[in-house]
């Protein structure tokens, strides 16, 4: 699996896991993830949101 747009290819991605888990430990990144899905679940909320009010102002 190659991901196109950002040029990323499986032996990019392992590196990167592999940094990322020397830089923070196998422990932290449960962690992490935890905290990156919050975000990103609170940004796509906060898209909605918005989606909604510029339908009411346009109605």
């Amino acid at each position: 699996m190659t991901l196109l747009l950002i040029g990323l290819g499986m032996p990019e991605i392992i590196l990167i896991v592999l940094v990322v888990l020397l830089l923070f430990g196998a422990k932290k990144i449960p962690e992490l993830m935890k905290g990156f899905g919050k975000g990103v679940k609170s940004f796509k909320d906060g898209m909605k949101e918005g989606e909604k009010e510029e339908r009411r102002e346009n109605t």
